[in-house]
This record gives C-alpha cells, sequence and structure tokens, in this order.
C-alpha cells in the first residue's frame, strides 16, 4: 500500500476524533445548565465560577433558616452598591414572603434552594421536579419574575436533578469560595477566607442567618471593592449561551 495512502487514512482518523472530542464538550444548544458530557461517563456538572477577564464576583445568601439579619445584609450590599443573589428555600418563603418581597425590591437577584431543603441526589426525577417547580412558583407569585438559577442544598447533586434543572430552564449554581460562615465564624475570619481565595469569575457562598454575616458581608465588600472587584449577582456574572463548562465546573465562553 503507498504510503500516501496510510498518511490520508491516519489523518481522517485523526480529524474524527477531534470532531468527536470537540461535540463531547459543546453543550447542547439552550441548555440552562451548561451541562457538559465528559467523556464516557456523562457527568454533568453545575457552575462553580466563571473563566472572565473581568475583575468580576459574584456574591450569593443561601436562605433556609431565619430573616432577621436581611435587612442589615441588603442595607451592606446598599452601601457598596453591589448586588447578590439569595438562593430561597420554599419553606423559608412561605414564612418570609414580605422579605422576598423586599429582597427584590432592593434589586437583588432571587434563585431557587428547592422547596423543603432535602439531599435532591437522593431523588427520583419527579420528587426533584416537584421540589424545584414547587419552589420556582411561590417565588414567582411573590415577585412576578421567572426564576433562573438553583443552589443544589448541601452542595450535592448528580444527573438526574442537572437534566431536571435543564428541562426548566435553570442554571445550576454552585461556589469556589466557601465562606463557612454557618460554622460561627467571625467576620474577621470569613473574610480572611474570601480574600484568599476569591479571583476573577469567582462565586462566593455565604448565609443569610449566619451568626456574624451582616459585619463579614461589610468587610468583604470594603475588601473586593477596594481591591477593585465588581460585586455582582450570579445572573450578572454568568454567560447566559455560548458557553460550555470544564471538569471543574469553570463555565467558559466558546
Amino acid at each position: 500500500m503507498p504510503i500516501c495512502a496510510i498518511k490520508a487514512r491516519t489523518i481522517k482518523i485523526i480529524v474524527a476524533l477531534l470532531i468527536v472530542a470537540v461535540l463531547l464538550i459543546v453543550p447542547i444548544e439552550g441548555s440552562a445548565s451548561a451541562q457538559v458530557w465528559f467523556g464516557k461517563t456523562g457527568r454533568l456538572v453545575p457552575v462553580y465560577n466563571v473563566d472572565t477577564p473581568e475583575k468580576q464576583v459574584a456574591i450569593s445568601f443561601d436562605a433556609a433558616w431565619g430573616a432577621d439579619k436581611t435587612e442589615g445584609i441588603l442595607q451592606v450590599l446598599a452601601e457598596y452598591n453591589a448586588t447578590a443573589t439569595f438562593f430561597l428555600v420554599g419553606f423559608w418563603v412561605d414564612k418570609y414572603p414580605d422579605m422576598v418581597k423586599k429582597i427584590d425590591e432592593a434589586g437583588m437577584e432571587i434563585g431557587t434552594h428547592s422547596n423543603t431543603h432535602p439531599d435532591m441526589a437522593k431523588l427520583d426525577e419527579e420528587s426533584v421536579k416537584k421540589e424545584l417547580t414547587l419552589s420556582m412558583q411561590k417565588i414567582t407569585d411573590l415577585i412576578n419574575k421567572d426564576i433562573k438559577v438553583f443552589r443544589p442544598p448541601f452542595g450535592s447533586y448528580n444527573n438526574t436533578l442537572l437534566n431536571t434543572c435543564t428541562q426548566l430552564g435553570l442554571t445550576a449554581i454552585q461556589w469556589d469560595v466557601d465562606s463557612l460562615d454557618w460554622k460561627g465564624l467571625s467576620a474577621g475570619e470569613v473574610t480572611n477566607r474570601v480574600m484568599k481565595k476569591a479571583k476573577n469569575g469567582s462565586i462566593i457562598l455565604m448565609h443569610n442567618n449566619a451568626d456574624h454575616v451582616i459585619d463579614s458581608t461589610r468587610l468583604t465588600l470594603d475588601w473586593l471593592t477596594k481591591s477593585g472587584y465588581k460585586v455582582t449577582s450570579v445572573g450578572e456574572l454568568i454567560y447566559q449561551s455560548d458557553y460550555y463548562i470544564d471538569a471543574n465546573g469553570t463555565q467558559h465562553k466558546n
């Protein structure tokens, strides 16, 4: 067989393999949760952070227990001209409907954090869909806005959950900077954690009823803004279309 024929066949095989590799990492058109197929495992991942040249980070607050510190958080955010995303559990929405409205009126993004805060990776598809749709409807009924982002309770997820998010038009959001404020850390300790880990495109996890959340929000925002970061909601940070997510959960623009 002529050498040129062997080389031509080899080149065709290489090109075919490259095409398959590209197809495996390019997100499906219209996939709201930016789910990506990784090799043979079919593992889907949420957004942990964003690959961006902009000096911008998102700050988020999970709300499941208590609301007495929430207005204080909103006041601090306003002082620093920052926006944030509040991920609300359905039973929290039931208990504090007026606070849900105040969060929205303050210009903050609201996402769902499930309806009853279960480990959703342990639920079947029907139960997952019920958790999401019920919580979304409760929020929408109060603020008349579609819900676009979701944070899994405990950070626990699987393909069933993420596929359901896509079906419902939700982007599943994790974090790459964990404040650990729920452990009762001081405001200084929380801010030090953020200082060590924050970078362009980071998503910061905080909790609306942590012991020192108002002070830690102020110190964190003070450091971020003085360091040149723009602090926004998750929805303002993430790409809404034409993107993919790598195996580490970093969202990239195509």
